[in-house]
């Protein structure tokens, strides 16, 4: 086979955790029906390490977890860090946000709930929430169609300091003092 080193260093790439020796081995045996010994492997994984020792890459291949994986080189820790920061901080949307609350508080409960509570599809905004791991499928209802109950996650818990729902506040403690009808007492 030509170009052992790019077929092993695509395989790295391409994996989303790290690659073991013995997946890359079946890999390329079910690919192109040739057996590698795990020394040729170790090999040509050693040369593609060094090639990305070099200071014009950004990433080096890193043996982690049982196998080999890409990861950012140290040095970039402050850009990255910059980025996922800025990635966490993007906000929910007003629509995300009510029902994020209706899931706390009403917990666990289906999208056809949340709906009837809204008044609106609720679709979109739970997916965002499913995606920013805020909230979790915890099971399914008993009722007709068995639709799919949602509850708030260990990441919700952790991102608002919780350990239990019951630490939420009582909607009677919340006082609003935007959008209000009337006018403010304080004037």
């Amino acid at each position: 086979m030509r170009n052992l080193n790019q077929e092993i260093e695509a395989l790295i790439f391409s994996s989303e955790t790290s690659i073991s020796i013995q997946e890359l081995q079946l890999s390329i045996k079910n690919a192109y029906d040739i057996e590698i010994s795990e020394d040729e492997l170790y090999t040509e994984i050693a040369s593609l390490m060094e090639k990305y020792r070099d200071d014009s890459f950004a990433f080096e291949i890193l043996e982690v977890a049982g196998g080999f994986q890409f990861m950012t080189k140290p040095r970039h820790y402050p850009v990255i860090n910059a980025l996922l920061q800025h990635k966490a901080k993007k906000r929910l949307s007003t629509a995300a946000l009510e029902t994020l609350s209706i899931i706390a508080y009403r917990q666990p409960i289906s999208k056809s709930e949340m709906e009837h509570i809204r008044g609106v599809s609720c679709d979109y905004s739970v997916q965002k929430l499913l995606e920013k791991e805020l909230v979790e499928i915890v099971g399914r209802s008993e009722g007709p169609g068995k639709p799919v109950l949602y509850g708030t996650s260990k990441t919700f818990m952790d991102y608002f300091g919780l350990k239990s729902v019951k630490e939420l506040p009582q909607l009677k403690d919340i006082q609003v003092s935007e959008n209000e009808i009337g006018q403010n007492p304080e004037a």
